[in-house]
């Protein structure tokens, strides 16, 4: 077995160091507050310290970079953590797998393939782009072993209110009232399951193919919001729920005083056309398959 370094312990982390503690390995949550699942070795650290971050990772094999800063400070919290993780991965060898998403491919035509150019122009796109550049060119100057696995928008057990199918959207569903959404009802998008996320990290960890490349994770069939709600209520027996939309106009005035509202400006195309996540080049190196939808929502709803 194995000693794992798992960096942040929110909605992916935590999946992530449950699985790996459940398959016998040796496993570090390293956050800010020092919290992490039981049976893991629990670290407080501020990851932008890359010396406190060396220490740690010393004799590992795989460091996981899961951190999740709010969407809004990307821009001043991305850059000394990201620089924090590839001086820790150059100075103790460990593999170094990062948690990416799909913002710096930009809108795009047709399904997403990990060959796409990362063309975004949007400020926050280009820090996550830049962070696996700098990766990739250690990675190919030896320096390191790394590779970015990439989600897309994620729902499960353990979603928090920033997953669009999580704490704004199950509580409705269940009470039978309207769900309030922000984009539109009726536009196919790709939901990519929370364990399959942690399991595709492990993979990616622990077999050298996927060193040198980006991967994006198993991820079923587009689905709608509506698609989504009328699946759900199918699996507690109830009748499809009805759905409401913000206009637009008010959710950009809300999001003047909510900052994560207001962040939604950046990220609105990939709502208001249909965004489908091509997974199939992980799903044919790996052979591993997304967990079937049903079962998948049924977890989430059971969770």
């Amino acid at each position: 077995m194995g000693k794992h370094i798992v960096v942040g312990s929110g909605q992916v982390g935590t999946h992530l160091a449950t699985k790996l503690l459940a398959q016998g390995h040796e496993v570090t949550v390293v956050t800010r507050s020092g919290r992490g699942p039981a049976g893991a070795v629990k670290v407080a650290a501020d990851v932008a310290d890359s010396a406190r971050l060396i220490e740690v990772t010393r004799g590992a094999d795989v460091l996981y970079n899961c951190v999740n800063p709010q969407y809004h400070r990307w821009l001043t919290d991305w850059p000394p953590m990201a620089a924090s993780f590839l001086a820790a991965a150059e100075a103790t060898g460990a593999a170094y797998v990062m948690l990416g998403n799909l913002y710096p491919y930009g809108p795009v035509t047709g399904p997403m393939t990990e060959d796409l150019p990362l063309a975004s122009t949007s400020p926050k796109a280009r820090v996550r782009a830049k962070m696996w550049a700098d990766a990739l060119a250690a990675h190919e100057a030896g320096r390191i072993r790394a590779t970015e696995v990439r989600p897309s928008d994620y729902f499960g057990p353990g979603a928090t209110d920033q997953s669009y199918l999580g704490d704004r959207f199950l509580p409705a569903l269940r009470a039978g009232k309207t769900i309030q959404l922000v984009f539109p009802a009726d536009v196919p998008h790709s939901w990519t399951y929370l364990p399959d996320v942690a399991d595709a990290l492990i993979v990616a960890g622990g077999d050298e193919r996927a060193w040198g490349r980006p991967w994006h994770v198993p991820t079923a069939e587009p689905q709608t919001f509506r698609q989504i709600g009328a699946r759900m209520a199918a699996l507690l027996g109830r009748p499809e729920p009805r759905m409401s939309t913000l206009p637009w106009p008010v959710v950009r005035t809300v999001g003047l005083f909510t900052p994560m509202l207001g962040e939604l400006r950046h990220t609105r195309y990939q709502f208001t056309a249909p965004y489908e996540l091509d997974s199939s080049a992980f799903q044919r190196t790996f052979g591993v398959t997304p967990t079937p939808l049903d079962e998948a929502l049924k977890a989430t709803l059971d969770a």
